[in-house]
């Protein structure tokens, strides 16, 4: 985990090479990547469990289908 002296140096570091005027805009686009990019793994992590779904909705189709013969 980053304490607050690392958080500190970075920012610092941050402040010295992009300047004050684009450290807002820095944060901001630094803000979206992180949202996208959480978005993006919750997407992955769902997708397996809609297939999931769908196979056992078949399955239990064909185990009905069966039953019934």
């Amino acid at each position: 985990m980053i304490g607050t002296q690392e958080l500190v140096i970075v920012l610092v570091i941050a402040l010295i090479l992009f300047g004050p005027s684009r450290l807002p805009e820095l944060g901001n686009s630094v803000g979206k990547a992180i949202k996208s990019f959480k978005e993006g793994m919750d997407e992955v992590t769902q997708e397996p469990k809609k297939e999931e779904k769908k196979e056992a909705t078949e399955i239990s189709a064909k185990v009905e289908e069966n039953e019934k013969k």
